[in-house]
């Protein structure tokens, strides 16, 4: 099944909801990013990659078993994972002799501390309370410290900028570090070669960096959101439904919103300190340049964008992910991929450096992909099914969504328009390529079992249509709020009570 020769190690590190233009290297000026931009120079970027579901757990289902979110089931967060068929991305690499590992957030449901493939991990997961079923927490206990709440305040305060409670020693991000040290310490000096996933929550909110690093950047000097004119005609039902549950609407300020960027991109900079740590310790190893790296995210935060904030939805805030791998033999350096790419490429990339052949994927080789070599000209996303459907088909220079609970579709020119600005879905001008995208997606959606989303039109395939998504009542500010930690975390305060008369 596998060749047995120089096979690389293979280190795949990954942030959650950090968007694609947070890398300085790769064009923004404000960001710090030293050992990211590393990656860019002596590895390729793929500067057109996509989530297929912009979601945490649809996206890392979809990465874990190489099929895109029609084939899983699993489009929204909601959704349990499908089961464990034993043909994982890390259960195959075990299968060919790799000693595999997780370090960090996998977010596997139902099962948060299922393996899933992996021989063995290092647990850390949001929203957990009990250090018997979490690695992380039980360390913090262990060690003197409070494990309550240690990713941020979440609940009416989800969406806030904070500072962390631990200091930088004992925060997620560096116990992640830590944890992934010891393991490519101890694997290198093994003969199986390796594969770890070093998974960081941040910069997922609650964004709560550590002293001193929320002072990195600061607020009144961050770029302001991107809100062209017609920004609310841009959005779709979901932004609205983040919005309200984000405790963003009705009400944002653009103080608010940049402090956010301000603590989002300090985030940031405390996973990319980590990073050079990780790089730093496989140095040592004398394995840097047989270890294949990749980095990437599961989707992208709006950040203010369109006034909105969150994920979910398909402009290229919460869709497009960061991805770079740096492995010399196969990838050349400093090569800039505009081809488009989806984080389910993770999967045949890595199987097929490891010597894996003829495993089923959706996804592609993205060595073959950075060469030209690649079979397909699009790539596509889905969250929700049904009547409340989103899906989105990507080519190198056009982007087209339909969203089924707006009735409502758009239609971006990635070169002209990157900030994605004008919607050209109705322009006259842009009829043809608006038609070739729209039946792409809609043959894709057919083809992968979507039936309920399509309808057949004379020669041509259309879209279902469905009831308009009711969206939050802007009158009644209390409609749709979400409290994201009630009741996980009980009050108990001697002579006070979470009930009221």
């Amino acid at each position: 099944m596998s060749k047995t020769k120089n096979r690389p190690n293979i280190l795949f590190l990954f942030a959650d909801q950090q968007r694609a233009d947070t890398i300085h290297e790769l064009g923004n000026s404000m960001i710090r990013t030293p050992n990211l931009d590393r990656l860019v120079r002596e590895g390729t970027a793929f500067e057109r990659c996509y989530s297929p579901s912009p979601v945490c757990i649809p996206a890392r289902c979809c990465m874990h078993y190489g099929m895109n979110a029609l084939k899983t089931g699993v489009a929204e967060n909601g959704k349990v994972m499908i089961e464990d068929n034993g043909r994982s991305l890390p259960g195959l690499l075990g299968e060919a002799g790799y000693r595999t590992h997780a370090v960090g957030k996998c977010h596997f449901k139902p099962d948060r501390n299922a393996l899933r493939g992996f021989q063995s991990r290092k647990t850390q997961e949001e929203v957990m309370s009990d250090p018997d079923k979490d690695d992380y927490l039980r360390w913090l206990k262990d060690n003197g410290y409070d494990y309550y709440e240690p990713h941020g305040a979440r609940s009416e305060l989800y969406s806030t900028a904070q500072v962390s409670s631990l200091p930088a020693e004992a925060h997620p991000t560096q116990w992640v570090a830590d944890r992934s040290i010891e393991f490519i310490r101890e694997a290198s000096s093994a003969n199986a070669p390796w594969m770890l996933f070093g998974s960081f929550i941040h910069p997922h909110p609650p964004v709560s960096p550590p002293k001193p690093w929320h002072r990195l950047y600061r607020g009144p000097l961050m770029p302001l959101p991107n809100l062209p004119p017609n920004y609310e005609a841009l959005k779709t039902w979901i932004n609205h439904v983040q919005n309200r549950s984000g405790f963003w609407d009705p009400g944002t300020s653009l103080h608010q919103a940049r402090n956010f960027k301000a603590f989002y991109y300090s985030a940031i900079s405390f996973v990319d300190y980590q990073i050079g740590r990780i790089l730093a310790a496989l140095g040592d190893t004398g394995r840097l340049d047989n270890t294949l790296i990749v980095f990437s995210s599961d989707h992208g935060e709006y950040l203010g964008d369109y006034n909105c904030f969150g994920k979910c939805s398909m402009h290229d805030a919460s869709s497009r992910i960061p991805m770079i791998v740096r492995y010399p033999s196969h990838f050349p350096a400093g090569l800039r991929c505009m081809r488009p790419s989806s984080l389910i490429d993770v999967f045949p990339t890595l199987l097929k450096a490891a010597g894996i052949e003829s495993v089923e994927s959706d996804g592609e080789d993205l060595a073959s992909v950075a060469a030209g070599r690649n079979s397909r000209d699009f790539v596509f996303s889905h969250y929700s099914r049904g009547g409340t459907g989103i899906h989105m088909v990507v080519s190198e220079r056009w982007k087209y969504f339909h969203s089924l609970g707006d009735q409502k579709e758009f239609l971006f020119d990635r070169i002209s328009d990157p900030l994605e600005t004008q919607n050209l879905a109705g322009n006259a001008f842009r009829k043809n390529e608006k038609e070739i995208m729209k039946q792409t997606l809609l043959r894709h959606l057919l083809e992968n079992g979507c039936s309920e989303a399509v309808i057949k039109d004379g020669e041509k395939l259309n879209w279902k249509i469905y009831p308009k998504y009711q969206i939050p009542n802007s009158e009644d500010p209390d409609s749709g709020l979400m409290i994201q930690d009630y009741p996980s975390y009980p009050m108990n305060l001697p002579g006070y009570s979470e009930n009221r008369v």
